[in-house]
């Protein structure tokens, strides 16, 4: 199985377009690296591709890419797009891919309802792009020899879907984790959690490759940083901080943290936060880095 981080950032990428913070400012001055809206590329053959949540970033995305490189005027060897949520930051560049060009379209019936609310995503024209529901815990094949089993994790709703009361710890079909398998491998993608309970602990036990939310470092890093009013979890988001301990006891081949929001000291890669993850086996995702299983 082949990886590659498309994207590594949290909504907003870094540095984010309104945002004076310290990691925004030294993106900007290429003090560290910048980094574009959550998406990973997954293949078994190196040939045909499945992307897995398609962000506002995806068209420099495919260009930084060689691997997802047309062969030839309309030959792509992206083949399928899945989506973990309706969340902006992972299906806004489906208007992006909207040129007429061939490739399934994969979520949960929730989410493909919420997508099909909205008018403009009309435009993805389903003659090309067929939507195709992936109902939790059953296997699909999203292209081929790598198969996909979407299974529910503690979420919400996407931001424009809230109410007046905002439940955190959902269970359903708004949010989900994605398992993959390939050639006897299996990784785990999990861009957006709340919570680690046990059962989802015995989920990735054992997995050769968990790329999991690190959104923020700690739950009021926001807060503190006079970013934003909402917690991490709040934001249906469980902190790095509390993620790492969770998952210590639990065996797993490679641990990857993905979906970094800008504040998150783990975007700076000479952050104490960063060796500090090292220490307890934990790597952070950067655009363009490989994984292979």
């Amino acid at each position: 199985m082949r990886i590659i981080i498309l994207g590594a950032a949290a909504g907003g990428g870094l540095p984010q377009w309104n945002c004076g913070c310290g990691n925004c400012n030294a993106a900007r001055a290429g003090r560290i690296p910048s980094l574009t809206q959550s998406s990973i590329a997954v293949s078994a053959d190196g040939r045909d591709w499945a992307i897995l949540n398609a962000s506002p970033d995806i068209r420099a995305q495919l260009a930084a890419t060689s691997a997802l490189h047309p062969s030839g005027p309309r030959d792509m060897p992206l083949r399928a797009v899945l989506v973990t949520n309706g969340d902006i930051d992972h299906v806004a560049g489906l208007l992006t891919l909207r040129e007429s060009q061939p490739f399934d379209l994969y979520a949960t019936a929730a989410i493909h309802d919420a997508l099909a609310a909205n008018p403009m995503l009309a435009a993805v024209n389903p003659d090309f792009v067929p939507r195709r529901a992936a109902a939790l815990d059953q296997t699909v094949e999203l292209v081929s020899g790598l198969t996909a089993t979407l299974f529910a994790v503690p979420g919400k709703v996407p931001l424009y879907q809230e109410g007046e009361v905002v439940e955190t710890g959902l269970l359903g079909e708004n949010t989900v984790g994605v398992e993959l398998r390939a050639n006897g491998r299996r990784a785990l993608y999990i861009p957006g959690c709340a919570d680690l309970p046990d059962w989802l602990l015995d989920r990735i036990e054992g997995a050769d490759a968990l790329m999991f939310d690190g959104t923020l470092w700690d739950d009021e890093e926001m807060i503190r940083m006079g970013l934003g009013r909402k917690t991490g979890r709040r934001m249906g988001h469980m902190p790095v901080t509390d993620t790492m301990p969770a998952l210590a006891g639990t065996t797993v081949g490679q641990r990857i943290f993905v979906h970094m929001n800008n504040s998150n000291p783990l975007t700076d890669p000479a952050s104490p936060q960063v060796a500090d993850a090292a220490l307890q086996g934990w790597q952070v995702a950067r655009d363009g880095m490989e994984i292979t299983l």
